[in-house]
């Protein structure tokens, strides 16, 4: 039988230590805890987003050209500084 747990030897510089013991007791858990979950998270696959783009929005993806669409916020950007200036 595999254990779920084994033990691993880190070299870390002391400040480091000092610093995460003190972290874990404000967040109640352990050192070895953080490293664990961190970790996970690094290892874990990329979750893949279960928003679905609709043909329709592909299909418009990209039909403004970047400069016009620049355009129209140094236009916006100049509306504004006129409204807003004494």
């Amino acid at each position: 039988m595999i254990p779920m747990d084994a033990k691993l030897t880190l070299k870390i510089d002391n400040k480091v230590i000092t610093k995460a013991k003190s972290y874990a007791r404000k967040k109640k858990t352990s050192v070895s805890k953080l490293v664990e979950e961190y970790l996970e998270f690094i290892t874990e696959k990329p979750k893949v987003s279960s928003i679905e783009i609709t043909p329709l929005v592909k299909s418009l993806s990209g039909i403004i050209p970047v400069n016009k669409a620049e355009l129209g916020k140094d236009a916006h950007k100049k509306h504004l500084i006129k409204k807003y200036t004494i």
